[in-house]
């Protein structure tokens, strides 16, 4: 299979650095915001009760709440029973476990239950979809970092 060469845009140049854009084929979903901007953070020794950290609700049905660390981010995602993530892709990992309930995810063309101490991987790039079919906790594990969590401009859950 032929890989598709992604076309690079010369958008704004400077005497001092060119800004470039890349476009990606039509076929390929991203979200805008998934790539850090600023330095990694430093690591550091922290302890966290899970109660300390505000959860986001991003809408009714879905609510989340994260830590990040230099090259990793662990979140806790709630689901209300009908919660519909939307088909979205990143070029982050995604390891999610699922604590509570069950999430059925639409991959590749096909569906795949996770349920209540199950595992699933998500390589990068890789469009997915999720829908709770019952009040669910899951623990999503993001690398690297998810800037557009962390950034608040990941629109397509909000």
């Amino acid at each position: 299979m032929k890989k598709k060469k992604l076309k690079t845009v010369v958008r704004k140049k400077s005497a001092t650095r060119t800004t470039t854009k890349t476009t990606r084929p039509a076929n390929r979903v991203a979200l805008k915001g998934t790539v850090r901007k600023s330095k990694p953070l430093k690591a550091e020794l922290r302890h966290i009760p899970w109660s300390s950290v505000e959860v986001e609700a991003l809408n009714p049905l879905l609510g989340r709440h994260f830590v990040v660390g230099q090259n990793v981010m662990l979140a806790r995602v709630l689901l209300k029973k009908g919660c519909i993530v939307p088909e979205h892709s990143h070029h982050n990992e995604q390891i999610t476990y699922v604590l509570e309930g069950a999430l059925k995810f639409g991959i590749d063309g096909k569906e795949i239950v996770v349920n209540a101490g199950e595992v699933l991987t998500i390589p990068p790039n890789m469009p997915h979809s999720a829908e709770a079919l019952a009040d669910t906790v899951d623990l999503d594990i993001f690398n690297p970092p998810r800037a557009d969590w962390i950034n608040k401009t990941d629109v397509y859950l909000r």
